[in-house]
């Protein structure tokens, strides 16, 4: 059966920690990119050749909710889905799951919305999202998640 999202598992580090402990949000932010380049690369590594060329995916639009903090050595899941998907477009959900002996606990979520654009003359213009892409992300195209975002907790990236 197939997951309803795409899975990159990551294990923090001491190097992401500052003197308390704590990861800071940009971490998170990191983690996310890190995601999105692993879905690229198994699933739509036709997009890479083209992001070498013209193609450009440039993020438009974020927003992140911190819930409960992590530290080194802590498990992390981080589970990207499809939103929204248009000509240009893709919006994307991240739900950040710590993965402790069996139990998850979600500890952050994000948005990121992203527009292709092309090279043209030597100035970016929209462009359609590579029919490549387009197929890998509608895999994952799921309702919003269970746990929606909420305003007035946590920051905003």
């Amino acid at each position: 059966m197939r997951k309803k999202y795409y899975e990159y598992r990551h294990v923090v580090g001491f190097e992401e920690t500052n003197l308390v402990g704590s990861v800071y949000y940009a971490d998170y932010v990191r983690w996310q990119g890190r995601c999105r380049e692993m879905f690229l690369l198994e699933h739509a590594p036709d997009v890479l050749d083209e992001l070498h060329d013209d193609l450009k995916l440039v993020t438009v639009e974020s927003e992140y909710e911190h819930l409960a903090g992590i530290a080194a050595f802590d498990e992390v899941s981080i589970r990207m889905r499809l939103e929204r998907l248009t000509q240009s477009q893709i919006s994307f959900a991240f739900d950040y799951v710590r993965v402790r002996e069996g139990a998850e606990e979600l500890i952050a979520r994000s948005r990121q919305r992203v527009v292709c654009m092309r090279g043209v003359n030597g100035a970016l213009t929209p462009a359609r999202v590579p029919p490549q892409l387009r197929a890998a992300v509608e895999g994952y195209a799921v309702a919003p998640a269970t746990y929606p975002m909420t305003t007035g907790t946590g920051g905003r990236a």
